[in-house]
């Protein structure tokens, strides 16, 4: 069995940044594509950031220039910098992984962290 969580999440002021993690646990035998997505209250869900594991990103139009995803293979980790955050980017992460594992492929989602950005 796998399985990814996050870790991170906090209250920061408008400007602030945080670095988010999420690694992936148990039988792991490699990861293809890692992905964050947030959710606010009241909206649906929004991708904000994808990496293949050869490295190749891709954000949201909204991050473009302050999120940053990156990935440690030997760790099986995941990462987004979140820098000059606003009270807009308030909202739950999660993180998302093609885990290769006992012979099959699996997509999981982590139980997600809360990021708050204060006035």
């Amino acid at each position: 069995q796998v399985q990814v969580v996050e870790s991170g999440g906090g209250l920061v002021q408008a400007g602030g940044s945080l670095r988010l993690s999420c690694a992936a646990s148990g039988s792991v035998f490699s990861i293809d594509d890692m992905a964050w997505y947030r959710q606010a209250p009241g909206k649906q869900r929004e991708l904000v950031a994808t990496i293949t594991r050869s490295g190749s990103t891709n954000y949201a139009d909204s991050v473009k220039g302050r999120f940053t995803i990156s990935r440690d293979n030997a760790k099986n980790t995941v990462y987004l910098q979140m820098n000059s955050l606003k009270p807009e980017n308030t909202a739950v992460y999660s993180c998302t992984a093609d885990i290769r594992a006992g012979g099959g492929s699996v997509h999981c989602w982590g139980q997600g962290t809360q990021v708050t950005v204060s006035q």
